[in-house]
C-alpha cells in the first residue's frame, strides 16, 4: 500500500484534530467530519462524497477488501495518511477498530435546496425528524429511509448533529445516499404547504390507524421524540394525523422503530 504520509507519534497535530472532531465545536469551525468503519467509508467513497484524507491503519484491518477501497479514494484525490497501530487506536472511537478513519467535508444543505429536490422529484416522500436527541436513533432512521427509497430526511429544532460519528456509524454508511438536512420547522413547513406535500404527524392522540390514512401521494412522515413527541407547531399544522397500535403497557415505539413502519407502509401502498 502507497501513502502520502505516516505517523507514528500520538503527539503529531494531526492525530490531536483528529481526536477534536470528535466534538460538534470543532467540527462547526472545520467544515470536517469523520467516517469510521469499511462499510460506511466505501459507501461515501461510492456516492463520490470526496474524502479529504483516509486515514488507515494495516494492523487493524479485518479482510481484504481495504486495498480496493483505498485505491478507489486515490482516484478521486484522496490524501491517505498510515497511522501506526497504536495511534490509530487512539484516534478512533470504536472499540474494535477495522483501520480506516475518513475525514468528509460537510454539505450545508439550504431550504433552497430542498425546494430544487422537491420541484425535481415525482411523487416525493420525505422524513422529517423533529428534536431527535440521540446519534443511534437517527443514524437508524436514516438506514430506514434508504431502505425505503425516501426521497429526504430533514432534521427540526435539532438537538443531535447529522455529522456526529455515531449517526454515521448507525446508519452503516447509507447517511450517504440520502440526501439530508438541518432546518427550522418553519422553512419546513412553509416549504411543504406551497408545494402541497401532505404532512402526516405520527401521534397516539389520534384514532387514525397509519395503515388507514392514504399515503400514495406526495408527503412528509414527521416524527418526534419517544418522550414529548411531536411540537404543537406540526400538529396543528399536519395534513393527517396517525398513530400506531400499542397493545402493550409501552405508550410509544423507538422513534427509528416508527417511522420504518409508517414510511414501509407507505411503500407498500404504492407498490
Amino acid at each position: 500500500m502507497e501513502s502520502d504520509q505516516y505517523i507514528s507519534s500520538k503527539q503529531n497535530p494531526r492525530v490531536k484534530g483528529l481526536i477534536r472532531l470528535r466534538d460538534k465545536k470543532e467540527r462547526d469551525e472545520t467544515g470536517y467530519f469523520l467516517i469510521e468503519g469499511y462499510r460506511e467509508n466505501r459507501r461515501a467513497i461510492d456516492a463520490g462524497e470526496g474524502l479529504v484524507t483516509l486515514y488507515v491503519s494495516p494492523g487493524h484491518f479485518l479482510g481484504e477488501n481495504e486495498g480496493a477501497l483505498i485505491a478507489d479514494a486515490k482516484k478521486q484525490g484522496t490524501e491517505i495518511v498510515e497511522l501506526e497501530k497504536e495511534v490509530f487506536s487512539k484516534v478512533s472511537y470504536r472499540d474494535r477498530p477495522d483501520g480506516l478513519l475518513g475525514v468528509g467535508v460537510q454539505k450545508n444543505r439550504t431550504a433552497a435546496d430542498l425546494n430544487t429536490l422537491i420541484q425535481n422529484t415525482t411523487n416525493p416522500i420525505f422524513i422529517v425528524a423533529e428534536a431527535i436527541e440521540k446519534p443511534g436513533n437517527l443514524g437508524s432512521l436514516l438506514r430506514s429511509a434508504d431502505g425505503a427509497g425516501v426521497d429526504g430526511v430533514i432534521v427540526c429544532d435539532r438537538c443531535t448533529d447529522i455529522y456526529n460519528p455515531n449517526v454515521i456509524r448507525a446508519s452503516v454508511g447509507t447517511f450517504f445516499s440520502t440526501p439530508t438536512f438541518q432546518l427550522s420547522n418553519q422553512e419546513v413547513l412553509d416549504l411543504f404547504s406551497a408545494n402541497q406535500i401532505q404532512m402526516v404527524a405520527t401521534t397516539p392522540h389520534t384514532n387514525l390507524l397509519y395503515t388507514d390514512a392514504d399515503l400514495t401521494g406526495p408527503i412528509a412522515i414527521v416524527v418526534g421524540t419517544e418522550q414529548l413527541g411531536l411540537s404543537d407547531e406540526w400538529l396543528n399544522r399536519a395534513n393527517i394525523q396517525v398513530r400506531i397500535p400499542m397493545c402493550g403497557i409501552a405508550d410509544s415505539l423507538n422513534v427509528a422503530s416508527a417511522t420504518t413502519l409508517v414510511v414501509y407502509e407507505a411503500l407498500r401502498q404504492r407498490s
